[in-house]
């Protein structure tokens, strides 16, 4: 999957001399938590983050009478809150290159650009939905985490005897444990039995670390 698959097209976006109290009213009617920041010719010049234009108005302890707030907010523009050191993406990078790129640098999203023009916006919440369709968090299906040795055809090993008995493989992944030779796999399959399915795992000299049959909208 690429990032345009996945993408807010036509994102909402500001102008550079527009006040703080109007983003921040324009965030909270759109349910957004950054704007990127376009000149008149739709080219992106910077972006804000709702905490940063928290960061430059009052604090709730102010003096300031509630007549005088907004127009304080009023005079700082974008242009001067704005990062214009802006790290983006294209429509044709793979997703998970998209989250690294967010995880190393600590954003919760990326404009995405197509010859410098603004074509859209990818956030982590976008990332968050497709990890839950990656594990099939949303179909009801026996779940089992497994203890795996980290040898080639250990993986094949057991999604063909699942297939053997049966069973249908709805999502899988792997991360590496404390010891580096091994794997946690977990898988979610439909079409069998818990009792089935932790059968043929310790048939193959595996150790099953977990096991439930996880039902919408929990897995308990």
């Amino acid at each position: 999957m690429f990032v345009k698959d996945r993408m807010t097209p036509r994102p909402v976006t500001v102008a550079e001399n527009i006040g703080v109290d109007k983003a921040l009213q324009l965030m909270h009617a759109e349910n957004v938590r950054r704007l990127p920041i376009v000149d008149k010719h739709g080219k992106m010049v910077g972006i804000v983050s709702e905490l940063d234009l928290l960061k430059v108005s009052p604090s709730p302890a102010t003096s300031l009478s509630i007549y005088e707030i907004p127009y304080l907010l009023s005079q700082i523009k974008m242009r001067d809150v704005m990062s214009q050191n802006v790290i983006t993406v294209t429509e044709d990078t793979p997703l998970e290159e998209a989250a690294r790129i967010m995880a190393d640098n600590k954003i919760g999203g990326l404009p995405v650009v197509r010859d410098g023009n603004l074509v859209g916006i990818i956030t982590e919440t976008d990332l968050f939905k497709v990890f839950l369709e990656l594990l099939g968090a949303r179909e009801e299906a026996v779940r089992l985490t497994v203890d795996v040795p980290g040898e080639k055809g250990t993986f094949a090993k057991i999604t063909g005897a699942i297939a053997e008995m049966g069973g249908n493989i709805m999502a899988m992944g792997a991360v590496k444990g404390e010891d580096p030779t091994r794997y946690m796999l977990t898988i979610r399959v439909v079409d069998v039995s818990q009792e089935e399915l932790v059968s043929v795992v310790k048939d193959l000299g595996m150790k099953v670390l977990d096991q439930r049959y996880c039902e919408l909208p929990a897995c308990d």
